[in-house]
């Protein structure tokens, strides 16, 4: 279906899109390693904005407004619970699900492995398959999470750690970064770096059978040959948490577009993962089951030589690995304030066939180095670019946040 969003865009919903849902499973492993709370102490806030109601955010009932009729009105059960007067929801408006809220609920009773063996697993595989999708009850069960040694990287005093393959958005990450050191963070620069390390994917990693490997090969000895031969999803959240203690968490989770479908009962709004074609480069349905699918997704912690603790990470489909390398760029390498880094105007190159086409922000410094290339100007702070979001401990311990005015954000230091 086309959509109104991002200067129009198509991708693919209904059932037939809806990948396995690993998030849980990752919440389930994550707190069994590091969690303290109980899980229906961890869930209850999510429990009273479901059933009491929250306000939509500026880019949450933006993006509504937009796709809400081709993508959030052929299932009743979405309409429903998205639409008001045959109205999309906008930005300020109340949403509330108490299906949700009860199915959290359970959840903080029995468990998240009820959405793998449980009966929340039966009411997602039976409606999926009743609806003409592949998702089955095998697939849920069969989900494991797993872990992985981070990406680790130097960046001026700073150690930078970032998710690994089979995650592209990672590895290209890491990959601007270690750039960045070398070239510096003007906008030529930025532009240069960019352009070659997106070229460098289009051509080795979007088409990849085997991303694990291809990444692999990109972080380890690739770079060098990458550099000589070349001289985004709409409904993805950022959380970026540091603590006294010195632990640091980013967490960036995706359910694509939105498949649109709403599993009754359950306010569970299915993902589109294998309808989203920047992420099935080989073609839609044609990875095998069990395969990880392609991420943009770059959450990343790092640590100062003076002590520092920094986690951050961004929505923004493509535009999460030049958000963050610009905003790191300037923190890490420039010492510039964080909040002045993220609020800093931004640049994109996208990819059109032969073409670059750099997508920017109003700046005098970035239009300079436009000369001759093609571009197209966004207003300033445009939600195109990302939503960045950090948390950071200095080295005497002090607690801050920032966040990213393109869109809507929340901090809270205590």
């Amino acid at each position: 279906m086309a959509l109104n969003y991002a200067g129009g865009i198509t991708v693919y919903g209904g059932a037939g899109s809806a990948a396995t849902p690993g998030s849980f499973a990752a919440f389930a492993l994550a707190r069994e390693r590091f969690g303290r709370a109980s899980l229906a102490d961890v869930l209850a806030p999510a429990v009273a904005a479901a059933r009491d109601g929250f306000e939509l955010g500026s880019a949450a009932g933006s993006y509504l407004q937009l796709v809400g009729d081709p993508l959030y009105a052929f299932d009743p059960v979405t309409r429903e619970a998205h639409f008001q007067d045959d109205t999309p929801l906008g930005p300020g408006d109340t949403m509330t699900n108490p299906d949700l809220a009860d199915t959290l609920e359970t959840i903080g009773r029995r468990g998240f492995s009820t959405l793998y063996d449980g009966e929340l697993a039966d009411a997602v595989a039976e409606h999926v398959q009743r609806e003409g999708g592949l998702l089955t009850r095998a697939d849920l069960a069969a989900y494991t999470a797993t872990a992985r040694p981070a990406n680790r990287t130097r960046l001026g005093r700073w150690d930078i750690a970032t998710n690994p393959p089979p995650s592209i958005g990672g590895p290209v990450l890491t990959t601007m970064l270690r750039m960045l050191a070398e070239t510096g963070t003007d906008p030529a620069a930025l532009i240069d770096v960019q352009t070659r390390v997106l070229r460098y994917r289009e051509a080795h990693l979007d088409t990849a059978v085997d991303l694990t490997a291809a990444g692999t090969a990109l972080l380890n000895g690739a770079t060098d040959d990458a550099r000589a031969a070349l001289s985004t999803s709409g409904d993805t959240v950022q959380v970026s948490v540091v603590d006294a203690t010195g632990t640091a968490c980013s967490i960036t989770s995706s359910a694509g577009y939105s498949s649109g479908v709403t599993v009754p009962g359950t306010g569970l709004v299915l993902n589109n993962c294998l309808g989203e074609p920047e992420l099935n480069r080989l073609g839609l349905h044609a990875l095998p089951p069990g395969t990880r699918i392609a991420s943009n997704m770059a959450p990343t912690t790092a640590r100062s030589d003076d002590g520092g603790l920094l986690a951050i990470g961004s929505p923004g489909a493509d535009r999460i690995t030049s958000a963050l390398m610009q905003v790191m760029g300037r923190y890490c390498l420039a010492d510039a304030d964080l909040q002045e880094g993220i609020d800093a105007p931004r640049l994109h190159v996208q990819l059109a066939g032969d073409r670059e086409v750099v997508q920017h922000e109003p700046d005098a410094a970035i239009e300079a180095a436009l000369v001759g290339r093609d571009a197209v100007a966004h207003p300033p702070r445009a939600m195109y670019f990302g939503g960045v979001g950090a948390a950071y401990r200095s080295g005497d311990g002090a607690l801050f946040a920032a966040a990213d005015p393109r869109r809507a954000a929340a901090t809270a230091v205590g």
